[in-house]
């Protein structure tokens, strides 16, 4: 295997300059470990077991922060690129709206090299605007014409469903990838009515991505539920493993009779019926409030289906001297929206979540921060509510 190369991703460099080297990694050059203008050059160990054809080492910091590298090859990201575009409908043309240091950018210009086609690249040196990105939907649309693509976050979606002008770039889509994390309630009705043509995805870099689309796996892809509640993904999409980390690759991902790959997530998640995914949320994010367990998931879930205005919300457990942890709900509220108080909100949710899964706790915010693209920062949030938060006087 040649050695790993660290490439700096710059937002301020067309991204279109990574097609090159992402070629020559797929086709059996040098592996990339992508990294961050701001953040440190990776530490890559040169004598680490890895595959034979290995393209990407894609850092991942799940919910620890300390950052992983998951060693996809070239083989689990053409897989993900061709199966996309077999559920999507066919190859297309795609706008890069997210960074692309990130599997899920990275994996958009993997599907434009499998599909032959130039992306579109929205300029985030500045940061994400509705009017940059109704701007590069725009130039792509009167350029291309055949299908046309796209993928964001839920922050994104949620700030461009808040615009008409931004609606209607997303409308302009054969399809509209987001994941990241939860999507609202609110923004898939938003959604729907605006005529986007909206896919869930859920996976990681772990899975070179999005890996099960609605709920249901990629035609290259499977998953289960195991016996303590994790989602278990399995597939051509698995990472071979953790690049020098033979102990964290161990534990969470393992080889079946079959020679299926399979990756054990830090995600709760059911299946209906159907065999469709609902994630409730991450195993180390439930909330133990006086010896009860809640989810987070359920309460988030609550609280846009049900509180007037909100649009992106995350809900946390903080430390309580009597609880142990308060259910803590962190809000954003759509334009023009009145402010709710913790009773409001309450009382909006009484006899729909039990009343142990009320919240306690409530702090309205400008914007959700975030630790990665559409991943809140929930332990900065728990800090947030520890300095700052007063119990509620009704109690649970």
């Amino acid at each position: 295997m040649p050695a790993v190369r660290a490439l700096l991703v710059d937002p301020g460099v067309p991204a279109t300059e990574l097609l090159p080297p992402l070629e020559v990694a797929l086709r059996g050059g040098s592996p990339l470990a992508p990294y961050a203008v701001g953040s440190p050059v990776p530490s890559l160990p040169h004598d680490a077991a890895a595959p034979d054809d290995l393209a990407l080492c894609v850092g991942t910091s799940g919910s620890t922060g300390r950052i992983k590298r998951a060693m996809l090859t070239a083989d689990n990201l053409v897989a993900s690129a061709g199966s996309t575009h077999d559920v999507l409908g066919g190859t297309g043309t795609w706008l890069l709206a997210m960074p692309a240091h990130h599997v899920a950018g990275l994996q958009v210009l993997v599907r434009s090299l499998v599909a032959g086609t130039t992306p579109g690249v929205l300029d985030l040196s500045h940061g994400f605007t509705t009017e940059g990105f109704v701007a590069a939907t725009r130039e792509l649309v009167d350029r291309t014409p055949g299908r046309v693509y796209t993928a964001v976050v839920p922050t994104q979606l949620t700030r461009l469903l808040g615009e008409p002008a931004g609606r209607a770039g997303l409308a302009a889509y054969d399809g509209v990838l987001v994941g990241g994390a939860a999507t609202s309630a609110e923004a898939l009705r938003t959604a729907a009515s605006a005529g986007v043509r909206l896919v869930r995805t859920y996976g990681g870099s772990e899975t070179s991505g999005g890996c099960v689309y609605d709920g249901l796996p990629l035609p290259v892809s499977y998953l289960h539920i195991d016996n303590d509640g994790h989602v278990v993904l399995g597939g051509a999409t698995v990472a071979y493993g953790y690049l020098g980390e033979p102990a964290l690759t161990a534990d969470a991902f393992s080889v079946d009779a079959d020679g299926v790959r399979w990756f054990r997530t830090d995600d709760l998640g059911r299946l209906d019926d159907e065999g469709r995914l609902t994630v409730s949320g991450r195993a180390d994010d439930l909330i133990n409030t006086g010896g009860l367990k809640v989810s987070p998931g359920a309460v988030e879930d609550a609280v846009s289906r049900f509180v007037t205005g909100v649009r992106d919300v995350v809900v946390v457990g903080s430390r309580h001297p009597t609880w142990g942890q308060a259910v803590s709900v962190a809000l954003t509220l759509q334009r023009g929206a009145p402010e709710p108080t913790l009773r409001d909100v309450r009382g909006a949710l009484r006899g729909i979540l039990p009343d142990h899964a009320l919240p306690k706790r409530l702090l309205l915010l400008e914007a959700i921060p975030q630790r990665g693209p559409g991943k809140p920062d929930r332990r900065a949030l728990a800090l947030a509510f520890d300095a700052t938060m007063e119990d509620h006087p009704a109690g649970p």
